[in-house]
């Protein structure tokens, strides 16, 4: 990994509040930290409040930030926790409790929600001690360092990602963070900033990721593809190999980044996902946008991005550059408002704005940094009621289900991916939590044009949002919500997957029809 332009670590975070590493906890009734509303996708699915509402507590240390979610009346009760000074392994020990699932030896927020962690004072630093997030929703991250997290070596923390989410988070703002690694994995580090294993409705914005290999991933694999509605904006990526980010499946919206020293490639897309990369600039880099390492196709739309000095490699049957003169080949549409700085100013505005320290300062949308005001914020978030997508008529023809194949995602105690494909209504899959995903497979190339999802009659609209891929390549065929006649384009594969994005409770899918065209 190239180093000549990366400094080491910033020499005055080094520090930073070891007097203070075993300072009492604070409780004010009312949340005092700096407001501001999420962005992007994370203002999804109901939206993204962390804490708002709820008790504000002041710790110094690891093991105080585990007391804190550990105090709570219950693991959804709303807390925001100021957090100050240095936290580090010497001071993060597991707490135990009713509301609260934590580890030593990393921050963890593991089957909860309502929390906002944000750093007060004269800082906070995770120093090598990760983030970990893990079945959880609803979770706020801003101003904040976690710096040289390791994999291997000692000490280790959070399998040597600086942040990592996986098993069903949903809801997630990390903002105005500065993650940061010294070197690749043969130093001993992985991600900044990884997503896996159903991980949806996130945005990463206004913060700085430096002198790593990988800059972040989304998906763990080329069938970990239920991963999903990812915004990137306002982020400086500088010193990074790669990931910035590596996308398998899912869609992703990334906008008004500044990229800096790529050394072998940056944006990939693979395994049917799509990105919208709208406005970045890219400096002095290397295939900033791409299919790379696999034979698994993505997508991209792209507009009024800049490339400075960007250098483009000659394709290969595993390594497909968008480059040298990158053009769209999808379309993503995009849910939510939001505001476009022009290309060329936003190395400027990043430079004001990205970062943990820069008092949560924002771009207006014209290249000028402002701080926000604090604005009032919901003490509860709630999923908006699924309206049904209009759906085919009914389909005619054999039910292609019976006599194939099934699997899919992690199953509720008690059904079985079989169920979906016997003629049964009475029987039926059930993922493990309110979210997942089921498959019907074939032993040779099929082609599909609708699928029937039919609940128990005891779970009757509990299906919100899903998605439709082709199992084979992770594109997504269609989405919707709601169960019952689903049309798409004919497309010919061996397996085809109904995903589950958002539900009212845990679904019941007692049939998974198929119907050729």
């Amino acid at each position: 990994m190239r180093r000549a332009r990366a400094p080491q670590l910033y020499a005055a975070l080094a520090g930073l509040g070891l007097a203070v590493a075993t300072g009492a906890l604070l409780v004010t009734p009312e949340a005092s930290a700096a407001g501001a509303a999420a962005t992007g996708y994370a203002t999804q699915n109901g939206g993204t409040t962390g804490g708002a509402g709820g008790t504000t507590v002041r710790a110094t240390t690891g093991t105080q930030i585990h007391a804190a979610l550990c105090g709570r009346a219950s693991s959804s009760t709303p807390i925001t926790i100021e957090v100050e000074g240095t936290i580090n392994h010497g001071n993060t020990t597991k707490v135990s409790g009713g509301s609260c699932n934590t580890a030593d030896g990393v921050i963890e927020l593991k089957q909860i929600s309502n929390v906002t962690l944000i750093g007060v004072g004269s800082g906070a630093v995770f120093d090598q001690l990760g983030i970990h997030i893990r079945e959880s929703s609803n979770i706020v991250i801003r101003n904040v360092t976690v710096q040289n997290v390791k994999k291997s070596g000692s000490p280790t923390s959070n399998g040597g990602d600086a942040i990592g989410m996986e098993s069903d988070v949903r809801n997630v703002w990390v903002d105005h963070t500065t993650l940061v690694a010294s070197g690749g994995e043969s130093e001993g580090y992985d991600g900044l900033f990884d997503m896996k294993d159903n991980t949806q409705y996130v945005t990463l914005s206004y913060s700085v990721l430096r002198n790593s290999g990988r800059g972040g991933l989304v998906g763990s694999s080329e069938s970990d593809l239920t991963n999903g509605f990812i915004t990137y904006h306002h982020n400086r990526y500088e010193n990074i190999d790669s990931r910035t980010p590596l996308l398998r499946g899912g869609t992703a919206h990334i906008y008004n980044n500044h990229y800096v020293s790529l050394n072998e490639s940056g944006i990939n897309s693979r395994a049917g996902a799509r990105a919208r990369v709208d406005n970045n600039y890219f400096e002095d880099s290397r295939d900033v946008l791409g299919t790379f390492y696999t034979d698994a196709a993505g997508y991209w739309q792209v507009s009024g991005n800049i490339y400075d000095n960007v250098t483009w490699s000659a394709p290969g049957d595993d390594y497909k550059p968008a480059g040298p003169a990158p053009v769209s080949n999808t379309s993503v549409s995009i849910p939510y408002g939001y505001a476009l700085d022009q290309a060329s100013c936003v190395p400027g505005v990043v430079s004001r704005t990205a970062g943990a320290g820069k008092g949560l300062a924002v771009s207006d949308g014209t290249c000028t940094a402002t701080t926000p005001t604090a604005t009032a914020t919901p003490t509860t978030t709630t999923t908006p009621t699924a309206t049904p997508t209009p759906t085919a008529t009914a389909p005619v023809g054999t039910n292609l289900s019976v006599g194939a194949g099934s699997d899919g995602s992690s199953k509720a105690d008690g059904t079985s991916y079989g169920s979906v494909r016997d003629g049964d209504t009475s029987t039926y899959w059930s993922p493990s939590g309110s979210t997942g995903h089921v498959s019907i497979k074939w032993g040779s190339a099929t082609t599909v044009s609708k699928i029937v999802i039919k609940e128990t009659s005891s779970a009757a609209g509990r299906i919100g949002s899903w998605q439709v891929l082709d199992g084979d390549t992770g594109a997504v065929l269609t989405s919707g919500s709601g169960a019952g006649a689903i049309a798409f384009t004919p497309t010919s594969l061996k397996k085809v997957t109904f995903a589950i994005t958002g539900a009212n409770g845990t679904p019941q899918i007692a049939e998974f029809e198929t119907y050729a065209p």
